[in-house]
């Protein structure tokens, strides 16, 4: 099997992304030796950033990566992610009611409307993450990178740990910087605004890394990759048509159509970029591309993506939540059928996640013969 240059993009999107592991379980069933690892470059934004780094953790036993993912995702409760209980929640809405009723008696404002601490212990209590250097040297792994978003310098920044020789890019907006990956990366990549609080790297505060991404699939680029599988956690398109009257849409709706702008509108316009691009090489004669030096080439993308709206598969199990997040995501809409965006998001409970995984790997198996021609897997 061919995998010399092969990435693999994980998307953001919250609880959204056990739909990731589900893809990654077909794909490792589809593999003539599922231990080597198909994807050398790896590249993760926001939750999609976690999977990419335990697969990263794991690359020289990639059916092992697999398996710890799945462990996670299908065995996932809300308060692993996030504090859930009477008092976490209560400390967290009391907080942002006195902000917005009297924040101007108060001298420091709420960062999030919840607390991710939990994350930060599972992620520690999982990850070795000195595996990852070890992967490289024993060439299991060429590299990885994690995108982050820069709240002071608007910037979005790729943090890269590669093989030696990488270097880094800086383009409009977007900059690939060389770094040790740490738990600090992954906590800032998933930090969705809002909701879980920024984090502190170097000399600026980063949050997550779908926010001013505008080429997302370009970190994989910069590493060499010239054939790229990516993994969405919503759809690409909707062709059905657009719903009419209904009421003025609730804070929850308001907050689920940001977010899905912030994970998924840059990769579909990134995406019909990459493409025309392909087109337009494909009409130039090799000969042609080498005598002008021209350091544009032809990529050979995957995208597999949800076939159902994942809206409306959060919200038959939206009652899986604690009752103290029923609570909170009630009062702002979330519960209903349209806040059910929101709700897919936030939804890190078995029921969901499971469902999650069974969708991505029934939609991979139903494509099996594409994707083991793109992995070179026949």
């Amino acid at each position: 099997m061919d995998q010399s240059r092969t990435a693999l993009i994980l998307t953001g999107g919250g609880a959204r992304a056990g739909y990731q592991a589900g893809v990654l379980k077909a794909i490792r069933e589809l593999l003539p030796a599922p231990r080597e690892n198909p994807f050398p470059i790896l590249c993760g934004t926001s939750a999609g950033a976690i999977n990419a780094a335990s697969l990263a953790v794991f690359a020289e036993d990639f059916d092992g990566g697999v398996d710890n993912l799945l462990r996670v995702w299908e065995n996932f409760t809300a308060d692993q992610v996030y504090r859930a209980d009477p008092a976490g929640i209560g400390i967290a809405g009391a907080r942002w009611l006195s902000a917005l009723a009297i924040g101007w008696l108060t001298r420091r404002a709420p960062r999030s409307l919840l607390d991710n601490a939990p994350l930060r212990h599972l992620l520690h209590e999982g990850l070795d993450f000195s595996r990852i250097a070890c992967a490289i040297e024993n060439g299991a792994l060429h590299s990885i990178s994690i995108t982050c978003s820069g709240y002071s310098s608007g910037q979005s920044v790729s943090f890269f740990q590669s093989r030696p020789g990488q270097e880094g890019w800086r383009r409009s907006q977007r900059v690939g910087a060389a770094a040790e990956i740490t738990l600090d990366h992954l906590m800032a990549s998933s930090a969705i605004p809002f909701v879980f609080p920024a984090v502190h790297i170097n000399r600026e505060w980063f949050g997550d890394g779908s926010m001013r991404q505008v080429a997302p699939v370009s970190p994989a680029i910069h590493l060499g990759a010239d054939r790229i599988l990516v993994i969405g956690a919503g759809r690409m398109a909707d062709e059905n048509a657009r719903p009419g009257g209904g009421g003025y849409p609730s804070l929850a709706q308001i907050a689920g159509h940001a977010l899905s702008s912030i994970f998924l509108d840059s990769m579909s316009v990134d995406l019909e970029r990459m493409s025309r691009i392909n087109r337009t090489l494909s009409l130039i004669p090799e000969s042609s591309r080498a005598e002008n030096a021209t350091t544009l080439r032809p990529i050979e993308v995957l995208v597999i993506a949800p076939s159902q709206r994942l809206d409306h598969l959060a919200a038959r199990h939206a009652q899986a939540l604690p009752w103290p997040v029923r609570t909170l995501l009630r009062g702002i809409g979330a519960m209903n059928a349209n806040g059910g965006a929101l709700t897919s998001y936030l939804l890190f409970e078995r029921a969901y996640t499971r469902a999650l995984i069974e969708l991505g790997h029934a939609d991979t198996l139903a494509r099996s013969d594409e994707v083991r021609r793109f992995l070179r897997a026949n």
